[in-house]
């Protein structure tokens, strides 16, 4: 990881970051790499998807911009959930992006330490995230954050 050569903040989202929210969507869609899923396709998933997290709701939620030398340059999203096998509430982590000339600079590792810290400070024993099982870096960052594989959701593609 190259060492931030500038100061990173991490603060609270406003209405007015909902635009750079948007704009990395095709960083998040960049990872799907689904064979059996048209780049359009997923990108459209992805569109939604943010709207989706990003909508009102009466669930706890938090989203989190790092700005890096006074601009964003990455965001998290962490949410209540609940535990598949449990049923306990819990913390999830549905979207974290960063921009793609930010990253490797350590922006990630501080989303998502911010994320655990709100996930404990709601209680929560559990912090769950989901990411395409073809998007190898993304797979690597989480496990060496120490998150474990709980379920494996397979596809088909029947032609």
């Amino acid at each position: 990881m190259t060492p931030p050569t500038t100061e990173i903040s991490i603060r609270t989202a406003r209405d007015d970051d909902l635009r750079f929210i948007r704009s990395l969507s095709p960083v998040l869609a960049a990872g799907a790499k689904l064979q059996w899923h048209g780049s359009e396709t997923i990108q459209d998933f992805q569109d939604a998807y943010i709207a989706e997290m990003m909508a009102d709701t009466t669930i706890r939620k938090s989203t989190l911009i790092a700005e890096s030398g006074g601009a964003p340059a990455g965001f998290i999203h962490v949410r209540e959930s609940a535990d598949d096998i449990s049923g306990e509430a819990c913390g999830t982590v549905p979207l974290l992006a960063v921009s793609e000339n930010a990253q490797g600079t350590g922006i990630g590792r501080l989303l998502m330490e911010a994320a655990e810290t709100w996930s404990k400070a709601q209680g929560f024993r559990l912090l769950h995230l989901e990411v395409f099982s073809t998007n190898n870096q993304a797979r690597r960052f989480y496990d060496a954050l120490g998150f474990k594989p709980n379920t494996i959701n397979m596809v088909k593609p029947l032609d």
